[in-house]
């Protein structure tokens, strides 16, 4: 095992399925927090979680004079509210329902006397139960949740990277918890034509405001549905004539009829010799098959040289 191929860890889905259908309700219980409080910006951005050095974060949450993070530790597994006034709480993540969970952190807000009210269940999920009714989904494995958050914390490195490189409008690095992928988009400058929505419990207008310009995006997906391993994706919108029959780099990338974009299997990225080596030629051969194919004024987009390298000269 090379040294950088260490810190990409084994994460079959397979080994923590339960698990990360009950994290993903709790992110979105935090997230929708976050929503709730905070100013809406285009494109959903205000309400995805960030990596840190620990898990993620809300990163600030405005509340009347004071400010408020909630964070997920997934080294010592906790979650940690912290105030700007000095005040903090945490609990452990452990094996609980989503009821628990959810009755525990809205009970240890009001102790820090915040009240906050939210859309009471999940979104883009088939099993909608509401998070205060759902018993089932009930499971926590410290070292599956770990390993995610490590697999999220090297795809962030390279995403940003690859974000470097573009001078357009483009997103930040993001963790949007509706679908559990981490994410990084790119924009033409151009506006599309309306998103067809039928997003599972999710209103067809996010979904339109969401996909209101053209885009290119790229992300890390634990996996689901027709594909039941972690995978790395990149898609268009809207798609152009002759994307999905392209040939993308590495070997082992393919263009999924199901989910309509393009998918590289984790596990190509983690056994190979220079794991950040083939996922950045994932995400730039995607990326030049949607903009050479969608006409983007790519001169005008691209940065053709680091600026920061002349300040560590």
């Amino acid at each position: 095992m090379t040294t950088e191929s260490q810190y990409w860890p084994s994460l079959p889905l397979s080994g923590w399925r339960d698990t990360y259908e009950t994290l993903h309700r709790w992110c979105q219980i935090v997230g929708k927090i976050r929503l709730s409080l905070t100013p809406w910006i285009n494109h959903s951005w205000h309400v995805p979680l960030y990596l840190t050095a620990r898990g993620l974060t809300t990163s600030l949450i405005p509340y009347d004079a004071r400010s408020f993070e909630i964070h997920f530790d997934f080294i010592d597994h906790q979650l940690l509210i912290r105030v700007c006034n000095g005040a903090e709480r945490r609990f452990p993540l452990r094996s609980q329902s989503v009821a628990d969970f959810y009755d525990e952190l809205f009970g240890t807000l009001a102790e820090l006397g915040i009240a906050v009210s939210i859309h009471g269940s999940p979104n883009e999920v088939e099993d909608a139960t509401p998070f205060a009714e759902d018993h089932e989904h009930a499971s926590y494995d410290p070292e599956y949740a770990n390993r995610c958050w490590r697999v999220l914390v090297q795809s962030d490195q390279m995403f940003w990277q690859f974000r470097a490189r573009f001078i357009g409008k483009c997103s930040p690095v993001h963790l949007f918890w509706g679908s559990f992928d981490l994410a990084v988009t790119r924009f033409s400058g151009r506006p599309a034509p309306p998103h067809p929505g039928g997003v599972p419990s999710l209103p067809d207008w996010i979904a339109r405001e969401a996909y209101s310009q053209e885009v290119s995006s790229a992300g890390f997906w634990p996996g689901g549905g027709p594909h039941p391993f972690p995978l790395f994706y990149s898609y268009a919108y809207p798609e152009p004539e002759g994307f999905s029959s392209t040939i993308v780099q590495p070997e082992g990338a393919f263009y999924s009829n199901d989910l309509r974009e393009f998918v590289l299997p984790y596990e190509v990225v983690r056994e190979s010799a220079s794991p950040n080596e083939v996922l950045l030629e994932f995400l730039q051969s995607t990326y030049e098959a949607a903009a050479n194919l969608g006409g983007w004024d790519r001169s005008a987009l691209e940065r053709g040289e680091d600026p920061g390298s002349h300040y560590c000269s």
